[in-house]
């Protein structure tokens, strides 16, 4: 049986991966950041925290993150990006646009794809520019 807790997958396997599949796994990784980055902030109930991760991750947010984040993205990152923007998904969420979904699909499938091939510390780049002023 494979270890998935050790997360340095090739690039082959990554790639591997059904687009949405990415996506999924980036959902959690780029929801945790949100918590994680609310929390170390201080000064937050319960209610506020939870109301202030909802608006980091809702679709439309996600997608204004992926706009801010293209121009500092290499061509491999690029590319996972555009399979998630790209993937065939049936339906947005109330108050997204298809285009706010797809590319916040985009911005969890690279999230997804950094995660799952162990690049930490190029998440914690991406994530310090989307949190900058």
């Amino acid at each position: 049986m494979e270890n998935y807790l050790q997360l340095a997958l090739e690039k082959s396997k990554v790639n591997a991966i059904s687009n949405l599949g990415l996506a999924h796994i980036g959902d959690g990784v780029f929801d945790l950041l949100c918590r994680s980055y609310l929390c170390c902030k201080g000064d937050k109930t319960v209610k506020n925290l939870h109301r202030d991760t909802v608006a980091m991750v809702k679709a439309t947010s996600q997608a204004k993150y992926a706009e801010k984040l293209l121009p500092h993205l290499t061509q491999e990152e690029q590319d996972w990006y555009r399979r998630g923007k790209n993937a065939h998904s049936h339906a947005a969420p109330k108050g997204a646009t298809k285009q706010e979904y797809a590319k916040a699909t985009g911005l969890e499938t690279l999230f997804g794809a950094l995660y799952l091939s162990g690049q930490q510390e190029r998440i914690n780049q991406l994530f310090q520019i989307l949190i900058a002023e």
